[in-house]
C-alpha cells in the first residue's frame, strides 16, 4: 500500500523538526524520496483548526515571580522655601462711635434746625438715651395774609435693657407743635380790617409713655404698650391707650403664632364747628389673630385670620369683624426672582393726633371713628438683578369702609375763632375701592452711592363722594446718597405729586384742582475729621410755590446751613 505523497511530506516534515529541536547536534543525513503519482486534495482529507486550541502542558509556561527593590540614597539639598504671605486687603478705615452728638443750624425765612441726643452706659447691659429735637421758621411766604410761622419742638428719654434671654426698653416723651391756620380762601375777600382781627395761631401739646418686652426662649415672645396723650389751644383732649402681645409655639416643627391686640381710644373736642355742643368720642377695639407659619424649602406660607370686636361706648354699638390674614412667597431663583402674593385685612383706629400729623391744618372739631379695611388683595414679585440692584414690583386692590378725607370747612357764621373763616380742615368718610400699581428700585454701587428710585398708581373708586378729596393719583420721589471722597458728602431727593381735587362748597362748583408739584432737595457736607463736620441744605430748589393743601403754598427757595459735633462725655 502506498502513503500519498502529501503524507509523506508531513511525516518527513515533523522528523525533521523533531531533529532540529532533540538531535541538534547530529549530521543531517539525505533521503530520496520516490513520487508515485500527483496528490489530488478533497475536502475530507482537511482538518478543522480550532479557534481557541487548547495549550498542552509541554508548551505551557510558568510564570516566575519578579521581586522589586528599591535603591534609596539620601540626598543633601540646600533649597529653603519662604513661607508664603498672602495679598494685603486695603482695609476701610474703621469708623469711630461716639455716644453723643449735637447738630445746629440756621437758614433763610430765619428757620432753625437744632437736634441733640446722649447715651449714658449705666451697665454693660443698660443705656440711657436722651433726644431733643427742634425745627421752626418764622414764615414769610409771598401773598401770604395771616401769620405763617412753625415749630416743634420734642424731648425723648429711652432706658434700654439687654442680655442673654430678653431685652426690654422704656420712653416718655414730650412734645410741642405750633402752626396758623394762614390759608385764606383766594375766591372771598377779606377786609384788611377783618383780617387784622383773626388770630391763625393752633398749638398741640403731646405727652406719651410707652415700653416693649422682648423674650428669647419663652412661647411669650414679645409684647409692647403705649399710653400718648394729645390736647390743642381750644381745650381738645385725647387719651390712647394700645397693647399688644404674641405667642409662638412649636407643634410638630410648625409654628403657631397668635397676636392680642387692645386699642382703647377716648377724647374731646370743645365745641362743633357750627354749635357750640362738645363733641365726645369712646371707642375700643379688641382683637386676636391666629397665624400658622409653613415653611417648606423656597415656599414660605403664612395662614391666619383676625377677629376684632369694636364698641362706640357714646352710642353703645358695637361690631365683629373678621379680615383675612394670608401671605405666600416662593424662591423661584434664589435672591432674584421672589413672587409674593397676599390677602390682608384690619380695623384702623383713626386718632385726633394723627390726623394732626398728616395735615396740622385741620379744625379741632373732628369727627372721629375707625376705618374698616375689609381687606387688601396684592400680588408681586422682589429680588436682585445683581448683587448691587434690587427691586420690588406689586399690584393690589384695596377695599375700605369708611376712610377718612379731608375737605376745606365751610366760613361759619356761629364761629369766631381762627379756623372759621374757610381755612381750615375737617374730616369726611367714604367707601372706597382702590387699584393701584407700586415700583421700587435701589442701586448699592461700591457702598459710596446708594440710589432708590419708586414710584405709585393710584384708581379711585369712591361709593359717595365725587373724588377722593385730596388723594393724589400718582406718587415718585427718587433718592440719592453719595459718599464723593473720604471727606465730601452729598445727597438728594426728588419728589412728585400727582393732581388732587379739594372741595370748598363755598365756590362755584364745589371742585378745585390742585396742581401737580415737583419738590427738589440737595444738601452736602464736609467732614473735617470724626468728630466734626458742616454742612448745607437746599429745600424746593425748583421754586415751586405748589399748594400742599388748597390755599396753602409752601415756602419757596429754603436754605439752611449748620455744622454736627459728636463726642463723648
Amino acid at each position: 500500500m502506498q502513503i500519498p505523497s502529501i503524507k509523506r511530506s508531513l511525516f518527513l516534515i515533523s522528523i525533521l523538526s523533531g531533529g532540529v529541536l532533540f538531535a541538534q547536534d547530529k549530521p543531517l543525513g539525505s533521503e530520496t524520496v520516490i513520487v508515485v503519482k500527483p496528490y489530488t486534495p478533497s475536502v475530507n482529507d482537511a482538518s478543522k483548526i480550532k479557534e481557541t486550541p487548547s495549550l498542552g502542558d509541554s508548551v505551557r509556561l510558568e510564570k516566575k515571580p519578579v521581586k522589586y527593590s528599591v535603591f534609596s540614597v539620601p540626598v543633601a539639598s540646600t533649597f529653603t522655601p519662604s513661607k508664603g504671605r498672602a495679598t494685603t486687603v486695603e482695609k476701610a478705615k474703621r469708623i469711630k462711635l461716639f455716644d453723643n452728638y449735637v447738630t445746629l443750624g440756621f437758614g433763610t425765612y430765619s428757620s432753625i434746625l437744632a437736634e441733640f441726643y446722649s447715651n449714658f452706659e449705666v451697665s454693660k447691659s443698660d443705656n440711657f438715651g436722651v433726644f431733643l429735637t427742634h425745627n421752626s421758621s418764622q414764615g414769610g411766604i409771598e401773598n401770604v395774609r395771616l401769620d405763617d410761622k412753625f415749630y416743634d419742638t420734642e424731648l425723648n428719654l429711652n432706658y434700654n435693657s439687654k442680655n442673654r434671654k430678653s431685652s426690654w426698653n422704656t420712653e416718655l416723651g414730650l412734645q410741642h407743635q405750633l402752626f396758623n391756620w394762614y390759608g385764606l380762601p383766594e375766591g372771598m375777600n377779606f377786609s384788611d380790617e377783618l383780617v387784622s382781627g383773626i388770630d391763625p395761631q393752633q398749638n398741640y401739646y403731646s405727652a406719651y409713655v410707652g415700653g416693649n418686652l422682648e423674650l428669647y426662649d419663652s412661647f411669650f415672645e414679645k409684647a409692647s404698650a403705649k399710653y400718648r396723650y394729645f390736647g390743642d389751644s381750644f381745650n381738645s383732649a385725647e387719651n390712647h391707650f394700645k397693647a399688644d402681645g404674641t405667642f409662638e409655639v412649636d407643634i410638630a416643627g410648625e409654628l403657631i403664632t397668635t397676636k392680642l391686640t387692645a386699642d382703647v381710644l377716648n377724647g374731646k373736642f370743645d365745641r362743633g364747628f357750627d354749635n357750640t355742643a362738645q363733641i365726645d368720642y369712646n371707642l375700643m377695639n379688641f382683637g386676636i389673630t391666629p397665624s400658622l407659619l409653613i415653611l417648606r424649602d423656597d415656599l414660605t406660607v403664612n395662614l391666619g385670620a383676625s377677629f376684632y370686636y369694636a364698641l362706640n361706648a357714646e352710642t353703645s354699638d358695637n361690631s365683629f369683624y373678621i379680615y383675612p390674614q394670608i401671605q405666600a412667597s416662593y424662591r423661584m431663583a434664589g435672591e432674584y426672582f421672589i413672587p409674593y402674593a397676599g390677602l390682608e385685612g384690619s380695623l384702623e383706629q383713626n386718632t385726633y393726633y394723627e390726623f394732626a400729623q398728616e395735615n396740622p391744618y385741620v379744625s379741632p372739631t373732628l369727627n372721629i371713628t375707625p376705618t374698616d379695611k375689609t381687606y387688601d388683595a396684592y400680588i408681586g414679585a422682589k429680588g436682585k438683578l445683581s448683587n448691587s440692584i434690587a427691586y420690588n414690583l406689586r399690584g393690589s386692590y384695596e377695599s375700605e369702609i369708611n376712610k377718612a378725607l379731608f375737605v376745606h370747612n365751610l366760613r361759619s357764621p356761629s364761629n369766631s375763632e381762627g379756623y372759621s373763616y374757610g381755612n381750615s380742615f375737617e374730616t369726611v368718610y367714604d367707601d372706597v375701592n382702590t387699584l393701584s400699581f407700586f415700583g421700587e428700585i435701589n442701586v448699592d454701587v461700591k457702598r459710596n452711592f446708594k440710589l432708590g428710585m419708586n414710584a405709585t398708581y393710584f384708581s379711585y373708586s369712591p361709593e359717595n363722594e365725587e373724588e377722593v378729596w385730596n388723594f393724589p393719583e400718582f406718587k415718585a420721589s427718587i433718592l440719592a446718597d453719595y459718599q464723593i471722597t473720604e471727606k465730601w458728602f452729598a445727597g438728594a431727593n426728588l419728589f412728585f405729586t400727582g393732581e388732587r381735587f379739594d372741595r370748598e362748597e363755598f365756590l362755584v362748583g364745589g371742585d378745585v384742582p390742585l396742581e401737580s408739584f415737583v419738590d427738589l432737595n440737595l444738601n452736602a457736607g464736609y467732614r473735617f475729621n470724626d468728630q466734626l463736620s458742616i454742612f448745607v441744605k437746599g429745600n424746593n430748589l425748583l421754586n415751586d410755590s405748589y399748594q400742599r393743601w388748597s390755599n396753602y403754598p409752601v415756602l419757596g427757595i429754603q436754605v439752611l446751613a449748620g455744622a454736627t459735633y459728636k463726642f463723648d462725655w
